[in-house]
């Protein structure tokens, strides 16, 4: 097994100044985003790792992508049965990170997490490819299955169900928008002196400031 701590990189693209900066953190993020999507060596440039904790208080983890960004916040979509669902309903707080590694940079979010509306999501839905829809209603999502067949079946079924036609939304998938309250740019720096600068929106007022690292 190679030894992770033997692994080094030297982050030398770039730097993060206050003077550079756009003037919100969504126009900022925005600037950032369409610079990592232009570059074909990053993969999925919209994934970002979502962090929810349920009541318990038990964290969680894992990769969802992005479909919206503007300045009311990050939108995403998902089954609203599903295990994360489960926790935003008992704690409607979260956490996201953009990662663009190649860039060597990163954006942490931060806030409450509200539904998007039935429209939004009837829009969105309706572009997907289809068999991302059929996928939709067909699983069961983050409930166990007894097989892959299993999975295969039901989306047969929904496919046999729908035939030519169009596929509506199902009632139990939706958006997802998380309303940051504090928004963080990292730019990787030589000797780890990485700049960190953090949007944090104390009480109606935006506040710029720099953060060690």
């Amino acid at each position: 097994m190679t030894d992770p701590a033997g692994l080094r990189a030297s982050y030398t693209r770039g730097a993060l100044d206050e003077a550079d900066l756009a003037g919100s953190w969504s126009a900022q993020l925005r600037l950032w985003f369409d610079a990592a999507a232009a570059d074909p060596t990053i993969v999925e440039p919209n994934a970002i790792q979502l962090a929810t904790a349920g009541a318990d208080g038990r964290p969680a983890v894992r990769t969802v992508l992005a479909k919206g960004i503007d300045e009311r916040g990050i939108v995403f979509f998902t089954n609203y049965e599903s295990a994360k669902a489960d926790e935003l309903a008992a704690n409607p707080r979260a956490a996201a990170v953009f990662a663009w590694l190649a860039h060597q940079r990163q954006v942490r979010l931060a806030g409450p997490v509200e539904r998007t509306s039935r429209e939004e999501t009837e829009t969105y839905f309706a572009g997907r490819p289809r068999e991302s829809q059929i996928g939709a209603w067909a699983s069961p999502q983050s409930q166990p299955v007894s097989s892959r067949a299993e999975l295969d079946r039901l989306a047969d079924e929904v496919a046999e169900r729908f035939g030519d036609g169009p596929i509506p939304a199902p009632p139990h998938w939706g958006g997802y928008r998380l309303v940051p309250d504090e928004v963080e740019f990292w730019q990787g720096r030589q000797g780890r002196l990485h700049d960190r600068i953090r949007f944090r929106l104390d009480g109606d007022t935006w506040v710029r400031e720099r953060l060690a690292p």
